[in-house]
């Protein structure tokens, strides 16, 4: 097992890790904005988002989307600064927007919770929540590159962290409440088919939450329950193991040979610990 190095602190709740123009890209929840941090540790602040960020992306002209959490929204920051409206997701997504992955082109594949899953924490254990069928069952959404909404998968289960391997012809979705890495094959369109299990990650209690490719097309895995990330291999095996100073919700490739895996840490996800508080931390390690 890898030990990860602790880079950044002074987050709230750190998501959505991004590599792009040689610094890392990331949301905070509970400080409501988009940040950056350079080679140098310096961080700064890209934008504000009172409805609490999480997964960012960029279109093809390299303006920056960001999923708006609590008004269940995509938005867009325009060169002037301004950040609009890009895609409503209110009519599909069944709580708060989450995580979201932007293709080349420019569509967008954004998931949500599903259900309010804190409440539901603060009722029943763990095992009895990941045993219902029905907690966080919703859909995954694609945005079209001027905003509309399809739906890409239905009956996902708290759809998370994505990533898209083999030169983009196949997208891995973290459904966390199934502990489990599902596969699909990508049309030209953007629509998704063929829906398979590409990993479970029940055995390692593994809730799989942000995700991210390596090079080589295996998956590195916040697991949500524990301070690691793993890497998991079609079909199951775990190939990798990256250990993190607390619990890793987040996690994202790069460095100047791809191979440096960042990750988002926290001592919990639940917004009374955590919101208020800034004991998140940036960690990474060369794997």
């Amino acid at each position: 097992m890898t030990t990860a190095e602790v880079i950044h602190e002074g987050l709230a709740f750190g998501e959505g890790p991004r590599r792009r123009d040689g610094r890392l890209w990331f949301s905070d929840f509970y400080r409501h904005g988009v940040f950056t941090l350079d080679p140098d540790g310096v961080e700064t602040k890209v934008v504000d988002v009172p409805g609490q960020p999480s997964g960012l992306g960029w279109l093809p002209d390299g303006r920056l989307i960001v999923s708006s959490m609590t008004d269940r929204k995509v938005l867009r920051l325009e060169p002037d600064g301004s950040l609009v409206e890009h895609a409503d997701l209110s009519s599909l997504a069944g709580f708060h927007v989450n995580d979201l992955l932007c293709d080349c082109q420019g569509r967008a594949y954004v998931g949500n919770f599903g259900y309010d899953l804190h409440a539901d924490m603060a009722q029943r254990e763990i095992p009895t929540i990941l045993a219902d069928e029905t907690a966080g069952a919703t859909s995954l959404a694609l945005v079209h590159p001027d905003g509309t909404v399809d739906v890409a998968a239905e009956s996902v289960r708290f759809p998370n962290g994505m990533a898209l391997i083999d030169d983009g012809r196949t997208l891995v979705l973290a459904e966390t409440l199934r502990m489990q890495l599902t596969a699909f094959d990508v049309a030209e369109d953007g629509s998704l088919s063929n829906r398979r299990v590409f990993a479970s990650t029940a055995e390692q209690m593994a809730a799989p939450d942000g995700i991210c490719a390596d090079p080589d097309g295996g998956i590195w895995v916040a697991t949500a329950l524990t301070p690691t990330v793993l890497r998991f291999a079609e079909g199951g095996e775990v190939t990798g193991s990256v250990e993190t100073s607390q619990i890793a919700y987040a996690c994202a490739m790069g460095g100047e040979r791809g191979r440096t895996l960042y990750a988002m840490t926290a001592p919990s996800s639940e917004p009374s610990v955590v919101d208020g508080q800034r004991h998140g931390r940036i960690e990474a390690a060369e794997v």
